[in-house]
């Protein structure tokens, strides 16, 4: 995440998007959730998120921009994470929050775990908390298995439920291509669907050494992301998607998260158009390029 500290009272944040560069899901947790094996890289694509300290108590949180989808304003992981600050500090007062939403919402790109992680961040700043990096990444992983990997550098290998979040250092000089269609994908269907054909045990696939974008690509061409598979018969318009990315030259195509958005990976900045896209209507198309965060 990049802070910008206003003054004493006020913080702006960018909250970023993240990729999956390839998933693995694995074997069911005897809590239920499954452990996973998966590259996290951060983009350069942002909500942004001020965050001021209000004179009472509670969160008043105001959308600017594409709020659709977002769903209720007293229930989603921004309100989650305030109240769980606010629960586990007495230090923690009110809040206001403008959030302007840029990351699509629904689409595999931890948009809403980001601005959570945020807002993590924004108290302990606000309230003069002092919670190290691990401190509030274990805050996170409360709210969602995604969230712990923000309070990092941007690139990481995660394992667990998403809790263990081990930094790596990669190549950042290539380019994104985002699309995302129209519509959402549910994270728990996707989980239930895969649950059908999970039944062997296998090895992690372990990433090899990687000086270059060259080496990373092809390493990730190694892996994979085992939603994939089903959401291309489900949804046909991820498989349109990938292929047209693929028509123009990515070296790479391939689903983030459980979906529906799907990237794709050029060497130089590609050549993209909106209106290139047959039956483009609504869906969404970003050129991005691979960040690491610094600390704070």
């Amino acid at each position: 995440m990049f802070v910008k500290r206003i003054d004493s009272d006020r913080v702006v944040i960018g909250a970023p998007a993240k990729l999956n560069l390839f998933l693995e899901v694995l074997e069911r947790r005897p809590d239920g959730y499954h452990n996973i094996n998966s590259l996290f890289q951060t983009v350069s694509l942002f909500d942004r998120m001020k965050v001021t300290k209000g004179t009472g108590s509670g969160i008043d949180l105001q959308l600017i921009g594409s709020s659709a989808g977002i769903g209720a304003l007293d229930d989603n992981l921004v309100t989650k994470a305030y109240r769980l600050m606010a629960e586990k500090f007495d230090a923690v007062r009110g809040i206001r929050v403008e959030l302007e939403k840029n990351i699509p919402i629904g689409a595999g790109l931890g948009g809403g775990s980001s601005d959570a992680a945020a807002t993590i961040l924004a108290c302990n700043l606000l309230f003069d908390l002092r919670l190290s990096r691990d401190q509030m990444a274990r805050m996170g992983i409360r709210i969602g298995a995604d969230l712990p990997f923000f309070f990092g550098r941007g690139q990481a290998l995660v394992s667990g439920r998403g809790e263990i979040v081990r930094d790596i250092e990669l190549p950042t000089d290539y380019w994104i291509v985002l699309i995302t269609p129209s519509f959402q994908v549910s994270t728990a269907a996707s989980y239930a669907q895969l649950d059908l054909g999970l039944t062997v045990a296998r090895e992690p696939f372990s990433l090899p050494s990687c000086r270059t974008a060259d080496e990373l690509i092809g390493s990730l061409a190694l892996a994979g992301n085992d939603f994939e598979a089903n959401h291309l018969v489900s949804y046909p318009e991820i498989r349109k998607v990938r292929d047209w990315l693929l028509a123009r030259r990515a070296l790479l195509a391939r689903m983030s998260g459980s979906g529906p958005t799907v990237f794709g990976i050029y060497l130089a900045a590609p050549e993209t158009e909106q209106d290139n896209v047959e039956g483009w209507g609504d869906w969404r198309l970003h050129t991005v390029r691979p960040i690491t965060l610094g600390t704070y």
